[in-house]
């Protein structure tokens, strides 16, 4: 009671967290994911406190639906694991519980402890394994963001806030918890986390969050690949990849930290194709339709490989193989800073090599492409690149109108045959039994 007389006079906040029970906040119980309230459910019966938490809460908060959704708990990962039918332990960092119901995943995660001095790290300060439980209040100043911090209770239906980030989601502002320089330093990720989530929330950066971003930039180079990779993923197929990509360079996070982000930021031949793959993109997202990572990495990089293919045809390279090479280069490049899989590598690889086969149309070359296996991806990359007029509009339309037309009409839209036909090699006759001349000899005349 003193203490709250104290801080009441001294004007200071309230100890503890903000509960704000049901008519008070905008989340209705019937918007949750019937497998999220399913896994608190049950951890609720098993004697457990069980909260939606996280991008699911501020989405729900923001009136946007949640493409997935998080639960924190008190329960171990070996508690939780046997309270379901499908769940799988993963992790290694920290471990979680990936509970599988139905068609849905949530993931289930034990509150973290505050940060130890004996957490391992890196010489650069970020967090490399810390595999500690403890309390939610810990657990809340453990997470990102304010508006991050947040927990649903679907016993109660209160909205439990430890950071103010019911006040931030109101004022459109994105802030870190704690120091922004010691959080970025145990975990560069987050500066491109604030940037992903600040542009497709419609948010500000708080200025002090703000401010060490340019500073510690550099410190991504840090990062794993992999983790790289996954983010990347993550920021290009968010539906708001041309706002991140601007807000990147806003925030002096694209020139010289990642490769591809040099790419699609310095454009001087194929600004128009990149801005048209990503909005394409967003678009696709947008709407509920499928999109292919492997076709959004294409797009992003095609201009670097044309480059290089043009500049050794120019050297005297054969069109194929200088294509082939350019290839390789461009994407050992991108693979030292992102892991792209070999899987989307090997798709990229396959669309690029069939662009130069789109310019063939007479004979049987046309049946041989769209018989392909990656003949959609790659006719819908030509019309992407019909679309900036990096090609003819017209050679589009004519594959457009060649796949779907019947026998008769195909056979009609092919090109003549250009220049001499190859000479067919005239099969070698066999020496009359007992002639002592060999097998393809020229005739007595012709002989010298």
């Amino acid at each position: 009671m003193i203490k709250k007389f104290i801080r009441k006079v001294l004007g200071l906040k309230a100890a503890g967290p903000q509960r704000v029970p049901r008519a008070k906040h905008t989340i209705e119980r019937n918007r949750i994911s019937p497998a999220a309230l399913k896994v608190c459910g049950v951890l609720h019966e098993a004697g457990f406190s069980a909260y939606v938490v996280g991008g699911a809460v501020r989405d729900l908060l923001l009136g946007a639906t949640p493409k997935d959704y998080d639960v924190a708990t008190n329960a171990r990962p070996e508690q939780i694991k046997p309270l379901f039918r499908r769940a799988l332990l993963i992790g290694r960092r920290f471990r979680i519980v990936h509970v599988i119901i139905n068609q849905d995943t949530v993931e289930v995660s034990t509150f973290r402890a505050a940060e130890s001095a004996d957490a391992q790290k890196d010489e650069h300060g970020r967090v490399l394994r810390d595999n500690v439980f403890g309390t939610q209040e810990e657990d809340a100043l453990r997470r990102d963001f304010s508006v991050n911090a947040l927990y649903y209770d679907p016993a109660t239906e209160e909205v439990i806030d430890f950071h103010e980030g019911l006040s931030d989601l109101k004022k459109r502002t994105m802030r870190v918890i704690g120091d922004p320089a010691t959080r970025y330093r145990e975990d560069p990720v987050r500066m491109l986390r604030a940037v992903r989530l600040a542009a497709k929330l419609g948010l500000s950066i708080e200025a002090g969050s703000r401010a060490p971003i340019k500073k510690m930039a550099p410190l991504i180079g840090n990062v794993p690949p992999a983790r790289l990779f996954d983010e990347m993923l993550k920021l290009l197929m968010s539906g708001h990849a041309s706002a991140c990509v601007r807000r990147l360079r806003d925030e002096g996070l694209s020139q010289g930290l990642l490769p591809l982000l040099d790419v699609i930021l310095d454009q001087p031949l194929g600004e128009r194709f990149v801005t048209l793959a990503l909005a394409q993109t967003d678009e696709r997202v947008k709407t509920d339709r499928p999109v292919s990572p492997a076709f959004l990495f294409a797009s992003l990089l095609w201009h670097e490989v044309l480059a290089s293919s043009k500049a050794r045809e120019k050297k005297g390279e054969r069109p194929m193989l200088a294509l082939e090479a350019a290839m390789d280069e461009v994407l050992e490049t991108q693979c030292e800073k992102l892991a792209i899989t070999r899987k989307l590598t090997a798709t990229m690889r396959e669309v690029w090599g069939m662009q130069p086969r789109f310019e063939q149309r007479s004979g049987q070359r046309p049946y041989r492409l769209i018989e392909s296996p990656r003949f959609r991806m790659a006719y819908d990359f030509l019309a992407l690149r019909a679309a900036s007029g990096e090609v003819p509009e017209e050679l589009e339309i004519w594959w457009r109108s060649f796949q779907f037309a019947d026998d008769e009409t195909r056979r009609a839209m092919l090109q003549p045959e250009n220049g001499p036909k190859p000479r067919r090699r005239r099969r070698r006759k066999k020496p009359a039994e007992g002639s002592s001349e060999p097998a393809g000899a020229p005739p007595a005349e012709m002989a010298d």
